[in-house]
């Protein structure tokens, strides 16, 4: 194939710029293109060419299997550990010695000083196995990780269209299925625990071993649960937990059930209520105030109502009248205090409601030194007299 400018076209205008002539020689064909530049008039001959041209066409080459086609960009590697987990199966990378080569010692085929012939050393080529549960794989590449993906892209193409296999009993874990159990809802290390409370047993679980590398572990966990113990094994602490409680869970299950032990009730002594007689004598020697309340109470009505309603006398003679109101019921009550008006607005409601008087009221009037009856002057103060020395 010839390709080569011949000639600018003439006549073209200022704007379109000069233009370029490419012909083409292909065999006993020959095409011809015109373009603003010579590469673009290459392209347009080579591409007229390869409408018209006679000659057979060449096969398309397949992509090379080692490419990574991952749309993620995802290294074959991380795509096999993935693929691993969920089969259950540990991928493990072994590095291999690469094969020696003749003569890699002496470079210098000659032991004199001249006519020296130096050989150039071969690329080194680094192998690696691969193991994904039974199946081996081997890579090579230029470098260890090279040698890596390659080995990974292997197992990719020989496993991605596999089923996974079912996980097989271990360490005597039973393969039925949790779900149909009663207890489907709890996880088998709650049952362990809880089994191990009724039975009054002591539970352990400890990490006894630890393998594989830092991608990849590999962990087995022990636990004890009274005379019982079990191990179970797991890319996870937590899987190897549950595998180990698993296996134990079913020999916790054979045990004899434990005898049944009626519990005995609770008996609660009830606290006597409060009975409240509304009687006409109930209450007697109480505060009139707390006796008219409690029979509230014991009605199950409104607590009476106290009102002060007005307040008369000489400043050292004051006098308070209070009102108290039960239902329909008015009544009032007069002191020398506030509080003595209440308590005889009350005591006066407790005898219009029908109950016998609490206290006497000459008696309250006696306690307090308030005697209403007496005008003469106050005890310890003699009465001043107006006698006067002629």
């Amino acid at each position: 194939m010839v390709a080569r400018p011949l000639h600018s076209t003439e006549g073209q205008s200022e704007s379109l710029g000069k233009m370029f002539s490419v012909q083409l020689s292909l065999g006993e064909q020959t095409w011809e293109s015109e373009g603003s530049s010579i590469k673009k008039a290459q392209q347009a001959v080579a591409s007229k060419a390869l409408t018209e041209s006679t000659l057979p066409k060449p096969v398309q080459k397949p992509p090379k299997s080692n490419v990574n086609n991952n749309p993620g960009s995802i290294t074959p590697t991380v795509e096999l550990n993935g693929l691993a987990m969920k089969r259950g199966e540990p991928a493990i990378y072994r590095p291999l010695d690469p094969k020696p080569f003749p003569n890699y010692r002496a470079n210098y085929n000659f032991r004199g000083m001249y006519n020296q012939r130096y050989h150039c050393p071969v690329p080194k080529i680094f192998y690696v196995q691969l193991t994904v549960g039974n199946n081996e794989f081997f890579g090579e590449g230029k470098t260890r990780q090279a040698a890596r993906h390659n080995a990974a892209m292997k197992a990719l193409q020989a496993l991605q269209n596999e089923p996974i296999p079912e996980r097989s009993p271990q360490n005597g874990e039973s393969g039925k299925d949790m779900d149909d159990d009663k207890d489907a809802n709890k996880s088998e290390i709650s049952l362990v625990f809880e089994i191990a409370l009724k039975r009054n047993m002591p539970v352990s679980f400890e990490v006894i071993k630890e393998s594989g590398p830092p991608h990849m572990k590999s962990f087995v966990t022990r636990v004890s649960v009274g005379e019982f113990s079990a191990e179970g094994e797991g890319n996870s602490k937590k899987l190897s937990k549950k595998r180990a409680a698993t296996t134990v869970l079913q020999e916790l299950k054979k045990l004899p059930p434990l005898p049944v032990v009626e519990k005995p009730k609770l008996f609660f002594k009830k606290r006597p209520k409060t009975i409240v007689k509304a009687g006409p004598e109930y209450g007697q020697g109480m505060n009139p105030i707390s006796r008219l309340a409690q029979i509230q109470q014991a009605k199950k009505e409104k607590e009476p109502d106290y009102v002060l309603l007005s307040e008369r006398g000489m400043p050292r003679r004051r006098e308070f009248v209070m009102q108290v109101k039960v239902g329909n019921e008015v009544a009032t009550g007069t002191g020398p205090n506030k509080k003595i008006a209440k308590k005889n607005a009350a005591e006066a409601m407790l005898l219009q409601l029908g109950y016998k008087a609490s206290t006497n009221l000459q008696d309250q009037l006696e306690k307090t030194g308030e005697n209403k009856g007496w005008s003469g002057p106050k005890p310890g103060f003699p009465e001043p007299t107006n006698n006067r020395k002629s």
